[in-house]
């Protein structure tokens, strides 16, 4: 199946929190979708890897996306080496995404910058013809994706583009609420971790209307970039 777009995650809920609305705009235009989840998320705070597992299950159904991949790679230790390089090479070049999301380049957690250089890496070397990868049997072909956008996570990153995601942020909560176990829950009892508070949940809705207001819209999500941006005329700029 080859997607459009190919969105990877450190963690279950990470392509969630970070490029939700976009996802979801871009499914409504037609486009095609699909996630990768690198771990299981097993050393979150809250819940378990089974829970977790069935909490990305539900969002994608959400979501809508074509289709949701985990590679159990093991969270807060996987490294960018040339086993997890390949691993993410056979995603690549099994669903040919032309864009390419993934963690921020730098952030709180250790995993969301590993994640994002990982991803990084491996589109460039997915390329690369004499490095020859197989799945199920079956040789690959190169591919390298046209463009690789990063989603902003806990910091407040300057983003370099914003998507307009208005008409599309009620659905962004309902996804990123099916991973009940991890977000502000007063009557919960486990451990309190910085994503469960109340004030973070709320951030998710005034980040994306502050980013929209810089924008001139009402809700928008931001994207760094690994080059220059470019346009086919002025008038193509919002």
């Amino acid at each position: 199946m080859k997607l459009d777009i190919l969105a990877f995650g450190a963690h279950p809920d990470d392509v969630e929190l970070g490029c939700a609305g976009t996802i979801l705009k871009e499914i409504s235009l037609g486009k095609k979708v699909g996630i990768v989840d690198l771990t299981r998320g097993e050393l979150g705070t809250r819940g378990s890897a089974e829970i977790r597992d069935q909490e990305a299950n539900a969002a994608a159904k959400i979501l809508g996306v074509s289709v949701r991949e985990n590679l159990g790679m093991r969270d807060g230790f996987f490294i960018n080496d040339e086993k997890h390089q390949l691993e993410i090479i056979k995603m690549i070049r099994k669903y040919q995404p032309d864009i390419v999301l993934c963690n921020a380049i730098e952030d709180r957690h250790i995993d969301h910058g590993k994640g994002s250089k990982l991803v990084s890496d491996a589109c460039f070397l997915s390329g690369l013809m004499k490095i020859e990868t197989a799945l199920e049997g079956k040789q690959q072909k190169a591919w390298r994706p046209k463009v690789v956008y990063h989603y902003i996570q806990w910091k407040n990153i300057e983003p370099d583009f914003v998507v307009d995601i208005s008409g599309f942020t009620e659905k962004k909560i309902e996804a990123i609420l099916a991973y009940r176990s991890q977000f502000y829950d007063p009557d919960s009892t486990e451990p309190e971790s910085p994503i469960t508070s109340k004030n973070f949940f709320e951030s998710l809705n005034y980040r994306s209307r502050d980013l929209g207001r810089l924008s001139g819209l009402d809700y928008a999500e931001g994207f760094t970039v690994e080059r220059c941006l470019a346009v086919n005329s002025l008038g193509d700029l919002m």
